[in-house]
Parts: C-alpha cells; structure tokens; sequence
C-alpha cells in the first residue's frame, strides 16, 4: 500500500491522532463509494437549498464549483449551457446567463473557449487557457484537420482576420462561400479558417445569433483590457491551477478524472498532480473499489447525506465522464443521440434523474415548442429506485415544463 509524506495531521485521519513534531508518513486513508458519492455531489453544488428565484450572485457562485457550462449545438430540450444550473438552482432566468455570455460591457462574465469541450468559462479563466492558443497557433493544439492554417496556409487565415478587424464581427455565413455550405459538418473554408483563428485565441466570440451561429471579433474588442492584461502564466503553472480546479469541481477523482475535465494532456497533467500532492493541495486517498488511485480536494465537504432531487443533462460535468458516473452511482449511461432510432436502449436525449445521492430513473425529454408541451418521450426506472420515484419525477417534470415556459407534460403519443 502506498504511503505519502505529509507536514500536517491527515484531514482524514481520526481525531485525537496527533501529528509527528516535522513530518510523519501516513498510509494512504480508504473512502467508501458512498463517501465518494456524497463528496463529488457537494463539490458540484447538490445538496443546497432551492434560493427560490435565482440571480446573478447564484449564477456565478454555480459557476465557480463546477468552472464551466459546455455548449452544444442539441436544441431538442434546450441548450445545454442552460441545463446545469437549472438542475442546481431550479427555475433560474436564462437571461441572466444570456448576459453573462454574450452580453456587452460590464454584463459580460464569461467568455467562450475549448475546455472540457465548447465552453462558456469566467473571465478569470482566459490566461490559464493561453497556453493551448499557443499551441494551436504553433499547429501542436486543436483539430488536426485546421492545422494546415498554422503553416502553409497561415496567410489566408490571416487575411481574413485582417477583413474582421476592418469590417467589424463577422459569422462564418457572412463570407460568401460561407453561405453557400449549409450543413453543420459541411464546412466552407472560411468557416474551417475562422475556426481555426477561434483556437488559436486570434478571435473569440462577439456575441451568438438566433440559429446559435457564433459571431466572431477580436479579443481586445469584445474581452475587458484588465484581462488581456493579465501575464500570461507558465505552462506549468497553468495546469496546475486547472487540475486545482478540476479537483475542487470533483471532489475526489482518479487522475484520468482531473484530466478530463479540461482535456489535458497525460503527461501534464501527472506533473501537475504530483506538484499538488507535494505542496498538500490534493491528498492521495483510496476509494474502495476503484482500480486507479484518487485525490482528494483538502477543502471538500464530506456530508452524511445529500438531499438532491434534479434532472441531469447529458452534458453535465457530474456526468458527463461514463466511467465515473459507473464508479460513483453504478449507473451505465451513454449518450444516444448518434445512434439509429431502432437500436437507442433509453432514447434521443436522455436524462438521468438523481434523487438523494442516487441516480434512480432516466427520461428521454422533446421541447413541442409548436404545441406547448413537453413531451416523455420514454422513462425508466432503476432497479434500485425508491417506491416514490414516480411521484419525485412527475414534481420534477412539471418544475422543468415551467421553466421552458411549457404548459403541460404529456407522452409523445398523447
């Protein structure tokens, strides 16, 4: 078993255990799979009182557990920026996090950049992001199929920025040949050189269209100076404060865990680590029944019990690595979305409905937005749920139904 040093008593070690004058080794402490479970649910923010109307003050402390909201193109519920902190302040006004996105001057808070995936991140956040501009400037970072813009085409890349930073904020269908290409993955090069500028940190984005289409500027006209000011960390350093974050966000997680949550490479993100266990800012923990070792975050809360009671989006960060759902609430869950309509297990856009500190039922969800319903389209239970799941999911359905503006909740044949 393995043993780490430490210069202070271990959090996890009992009381009354007092500690060596200098440094004392200590044996690694073994948490429980429910301990893990109540720890993750905490540091994501479960377990709080609903504040009943919800402003900005809630939106940016949901923001600083879980560091980021993803973005993905699915409407067929709703946005999937939206969804998490529904699911953590209940019926909260999405313009406020319209505002915070993309709203102008001092409204705007976030900032949209590759993290976990396509992200809405805080303001805060940019410089520890640089170095992965960097390395998509230099073609070592984003989709290798844009690549060929950091070298041997890097001059039409740059063209078209110079035409943004004349003309003014521009969408990819704003070019001509960009008009021209309407499918999603159908891109025009214009759209693929714009892309790429978005990487390498040459453009962000000004503000997002009705159809969701990113509108593109440039940084210093769209982000505050204050923070373009900011020096620009270390690569070092920078993956050690995002694997700092990703720990706080998590609780306790295994080192793939830490990695994925802002897809960090294997290699910096162990250095990283091992950084942090040496200065005592994550502690090395065993969960009984993982095969790989954790860590856990030193200020985590250890509740007895989490009083939870949400809908979950498939892109949740509580959710969004399967194998860690799999190791903290024995649920198997995959996203069905790309998979033929006769060979979907659960359906389309499925949601997984935790109660407690256990995921007990799934339910695939449509926003009728024509007819003002929102349609179940499938549910299921797990074989562990509570005899009051129904009850708990119907309340749930009618508060979600509420918050779409959707006057009623009825099957997809009613």
């Amino acid at each position: 078993m393995r043993s780490v040093l430490w210069g202070s008593p271990h959090p996890l070690a009992p009381l009354g255990m007092a500690p060596d004058e200098s440094v004392r080794r200590v044996t690694e402490p073994v948490i429980s799979v429910p301990m893990a479970r109540r720890i993750a649910l905490a540091a994501q923010g479960f377990g709080q009182p609903n504040p009943g109307l919800a402003d900005q003050g809630h939106l940016r402390r949901t923001l600083a557990r879980i560091q980021l909201f993803q973005i993905d193109s699915v409407n067929v519920l709703s946005r999937a920026h939206y969804l998490p902190a529904y699911s953590r302040l209940g019926a909260y006004p999405r313009d406020l996090l319209d505002k915070a996105a993309w709203g102008r001057g001092s409204e705007r808070r976030l900032f949209e950049y590759w993290a976990h995936e396509a992200s809405l991140l805080p303001l805060e956040m940019h410089p520890l992001l640089r170095w992965r501009m960097g390395r998509a400037d230099r073609g070592e970072a984003g989709w290798k199929g844009l690549r060929i813009y950091a070298g041997e085409r890097r001059a039409e890349a740059m063209a078209l920025l110079d035409r943004i930073r004349e003309d003014g904020p521009m969408s990819a269908s704003d070019f001509e040949e960009g008009r021209s290409r309407p499918g999603w993955w159908e891109w025009g090069e214009s759209k693929r050189m714009v892309e790429w500028l978005f990487w390498a940190g040459h453009l962000t984005t000004r503000t997002r269209r009705t159809s969701f289409e990113r509108v593109y500027d440039l940084p210093e006209r769209v982000l505050p100076a204050a923070i373009l000011a900011v020096p620009t960390p270390s690569e070092a350093d920078a993956f050690r404060a995002l694997v700092l974050r990703s720990a706080q966000a998590l609780g306790v997680a295994t080192a793939s865990d830490l990695r994925d949550y802002f897809r960090l490479g294997v290699v910096d993100a162990r250095i990283a680590i091992d950084r942090l266990v040496e200065e005592g800012a994550l502690l090395p923990v065993r969960v009984d029944g993982w095969r790989q070792p954790a860590y856990l975050d030193p200020a985590a809360r250890r509740p007895r019990r989490i009083e939870a009671q949400a809908l979950l989006a498939p892109f949740d960060p509580l959710i969004w690595e399967r194998d860690r759902t799999e190791r903290l609430f024995g649920f198997r869950y995959r996203i069905e979305i790309y998979v033929p309509a006769e060979k979907r297990v659960h359906g389309y856009y499925v949601l997984p409905f935790l109660l407690g500190d256990r995921i007990v039922a799934r339910v695939d969800l449509k926003a009728d937005r024509a007819n003002g319903r929102l349609l179940i389209q499938s549910r299921h239970r797990e074989d562990d749920a509570p005899s009051d799941v129904d009850d708990r999911l119907e309340e749930e359905l009618d508060r979600m139904a509420g918050w779409l503006k959707l006057g009623t909740v009825g099957h997809a044949l009613a």
